[in-house]
């Protein structure tokens, strides 16, 4: 498998560190392209990696292709790599946020396998929760992509026009829940903890959460009246946090990003 990673910023960084850190599945060769690739080969602790800044070049020595740039950049780069993308042996794996498949089929002009894909930052550490959706040629090739997700998180593959709906949930997400975990690290400090100590209490008591409902598929509610005693403290504080429109919140949150998210797809 010859993967060519087209932009390395905070995403693309991400991904790179996860496919090259990852034992789920064998790579041949992980070419990453930026303008700039001075000391980026160096972060990488692989023979199998390679850097350039030369998009052309990194297409015709790989079969998947996956895209991590700007909204902004996209078809500046597609007009770039379509005259070396071939049918029958590329796969295009584009993160680009709000871009449509048929807005890069509109490019390329070519009979490609294209994959959507929203992935989030935690794929650095083999945690990112990928939704995907596919182009006719790329549903026959979809098992690649979610080989290459599942290895680095899990993933769903998704209708298209859940994509956006998708990128607010998992990777907003990620901002989402940092700030609630910072919140709780706020509190426990308030209480007495040092900092540190706050932040691994906070941070391990969400992993513990979240591995509960994984683990054994039941509701937040099931688990919630585990830890809740008649007049006891957990209850007291989770009505405390309802009063003050915790749920409520989070919910017109989301919805806002949603909303705005629209917004952007609208005027582009």
């Amino acid at each position: 498998m010859k993967i060519a990673l087209i932009g390395v910023g905070n995403l693309g960084f991400s991904i790179a560190q996860g496919i090259a850190e990852q034992t789920g599945f064998h790579v041949d060769q992980l070419t990453l392209t930026k303008r700039n690739v001075t000391g980026l080969a160096e972060k990488f602790d692989s023979n199998k990696v390679k850097v350039t800044s030369s998009n052309i070049e990194a297409v015709q020595q790989s079969d998947i292709i996956i895209l991590a740039i700007q909204p902004g950049q996209i078809n500046s780069v597609l007009n770039e790599i379509k005259g070396v993308l071939l049918e029958g042996r590329h796969v295009l794996i584009s993160t680009v946020t709000g871009r449509a498949i048929a807005d890069i089929e509109a490019v390329i002009k070519k009979d490609i396998a294209v994959i959507r894909s929203m992935p989030n930052t935690a794929i650095s550490v083999g945690q990112s929760m990928t939704c995907l959706s596919a182009n006719e040629q790329g549903k026959e090739q979809m098992k690649i992509a979610q080989q290459i997700f599942d290895a680095l998180g899990q993933s769903l593959v998704i209708e298209e026009n859940m994509m956006q709906a998708a990128t607010v949930i998992c990777a907003s997400g990620i901002a989402f829940w940092m700030r609630l975990i910072r919140a709780t690290t706020q509190g426990a400090i308030q209480l007495g903890f040092d900092a540190p100590e706050a932040k691994n209490m906070a941070t391990q008591a969400c992993m513990g959460a979240a591995s509960l409902l994984l683990n054994s598929n039941s509701h937040p509610e099931e688990e919630i009246d585990k830890v809740t005693t008649p007049r006891g403290c957990t209850i007291s504080g989770l009505n405390e946090m309802e009063h003050e429109g915790m749920s409520s919140a989070l919910i017109k949150g989301l919805m806002k990003s949603y909303d705005k998210i629209s917004d952007i797809i609208s005027e582009k």
